[in-house]
């Protein structure tokens, strides 16, 4: 850290190392197909639902290793402040002011948790339940093949749990 920063008071960003993971959680969730062929509806909507979709799977993985060890946990709280700043700026982008980015935020932060506690039981489940929790959980279009989303959605899980703390770190998510 040089003499200016300290003086400064600017300090390094302790998300750096989630940066890339972050980038391609929203890569994942902007890829095509959940559009195309999944009915994710192509929405403000429809992909903030695509991006909570991914990252709750992820912050999935990243909750499992909190019972054998405490390598993804601090990962886990900077990579949700990532959520939180992108979140925050496409509020005022859309016009948000000040004094409603707050409360929006609360309602965000809510639905993120409220999907990551609703995939982590219908993941444990059939794919009916995961459906019915799709369905409730992602803005889809009339006509969205569900079933795909569902197969796709515990294949994505599958890949991200299989997925080393080192590969999730480095973003190395195949697809």
């Amino acid at each position: 850290m040089s003499l200016i920063s300290r003086l400064l008071g600017k300090r390094a960003d302790t998300r750096d190392a989630v940066r890339p993971l972050w980038h391609r959680v929203v890569e994942i969730a902007r890829e095509k197909r959940w559009y195309a062929t999944g009915g994710v509806a192509d929405t403000v909507p429809g992909r903030f639902d695509a991006v909570t979709l991914v990252m709750a799977l992820v912050m999935l993985r990243m909750e499992r290793d909190k019972a054998s060890d405490d390598t993804l946990i601090e990962p886990s709280v900077r990579l949700t402040e990532l959520f939180v700043d992108d979140m925050d700026g496409q509020l005022r982008q859309s016009g948000v002011g000040d004094l409603g980015v707050g409360k929006r935020m609360g309602r965000l932060m809510s639905v993120l948790g409220g999907r990551i506690g609703a995939l982590r039981e219908a993941l444990a489940k059939d794919d009916g339940e995961l459906v019915a929790v799709l369905e409730r959980n992602v803005t889809l279009t009339a006509g969205a093949d569900k079933a795909w989303l569902a197969a796709e959605v515990r294949a994505l899980h599958a890949q991200i749990d299989a997925t080393s703390a080192e590969d999730l770190m480095a973003a190395r998510i195949a697809r």
